[in-house]
């Protein structure tokens, strides 16, 4: 394992998510949301990795932006659709540059390609990792208290988990969710396990009700029905759209830290002004 190179926020890890745009407005406008967030000091932040490595270059500039902006940035790598040796290639080019902190992912096969590459699996990716660069990064992965939309069941969801911190994870970060019973009952199952990783709660702050219904249709979140009534009731209102999911995601990650989750990772958008609005809330 990688000794972290966080500094943990009052032993608590606070970090945010972003997409790596791809015109010269949407960089600039990132730079500016990073400057936002920046100020309240999160952990790092990280960027995501299109299906099959389609924004590998842009992943790559934007950690390195981030970087030189004096902040911890961690790309999150995919390994669907890859090679050992792009890989490989992708993970010295990283170490090259000084990151250390990466988010490993199996990701999605890009549309109309049929073949998975060289990897199946996460836990692959990350034993790869490992075998190549030992303890150089810092590993997270994904976790889902909902599960996986692919997962067999609920067991084998849990047991596709444990084989990635078997093969070297640190941490792990999960799908989001509005249901905290159902991410407290994971832990626990996970526990039992014996997986003693930190698992951090992934949050979505809601603007805009289509777009997270199509999120949360794609990737097994579930929006409870109560939340989902409310916000369809709504209508076209997006200022009480938004006045009601920041009530809701508040009150969600301060049931969270009450429960003493080990931080929160916050799903962006590349728009800061929900995250900062429900961190100020939570008095961080």
């Amino acid at each position: 394992m990688a000794a972290s190179p966080l500094a943990p926020h009052a032993s608590r890890i606070f970090s945010f998510e972003f997409f790596p745009p791809n015109t010269p407005e949407g960089v600039e406008k990132l730079r500016a949301c990073t400057r936002q967030l920046a100020q309240l000091k999160p952990e790092f932040f990280s960027v995501t990795f299109g299906a099959g490595g389609s924004t590998r270059e842009h992943t790559l500039d934007t950690v390195l932006d981030i970087r030189t902006q004096g902040y911890a940035a961690a790309p999150h790598i995919s390994c669907i659709a890859s090679t050992r040796d792009s890989i490989r290639g992708m993970l010295q080019k990283y170490k090259d540059n000084g990151i250390r902190h990466l988010v490993a992912l199996r990701g999605d096969l890009p549309s109309g390609l049929a073949a998975a590459g060289e990897f199946r699996y996460a836990n692959e990716l990350v034993a790869f990792i490992r075998e190549e660069f030992g303890d150089t990064f810092f590993i997270e992965v994904a976790a889902y208290p909902e599960y996986h939309p692919q997962a067999k069941n609920a067991q084998d969801d849990l047991l596709n988990f444990k084989r990635k911190v078997e093969a070297g994870a640190d941490s792990a970060i999960t799908q989001y969710f509005y249901n905290a019973d159902a991410y407290y009952h994971f832990v626990d199952e996970c526990r039992a396990m014996g997986i003693g990783v930190p698992i951090v709660p992934g949050i979505m702050p809601i603007g805009r009700f289509s777009q997270l219904a199509r999120f949360s249709d794609a990737c097994g979140a579930e929006i409870p029905r109560w939340i989902r009534r409310k916000l369809e009731g709504y209508g076209d209102d997006t200022a009480s759209i938004r006045a009601f999911g920041l009530d809701v995601v508040t009150d969600l990650c301060d049931d969270l830290l009450e429960n003493d989750a080990p931080g929160l990772h916050f799903y962006t958008l590349n728009q800061a002004g929900l995250a900062s609005t429900i961190w100020q809330r939570l008095g961080l």
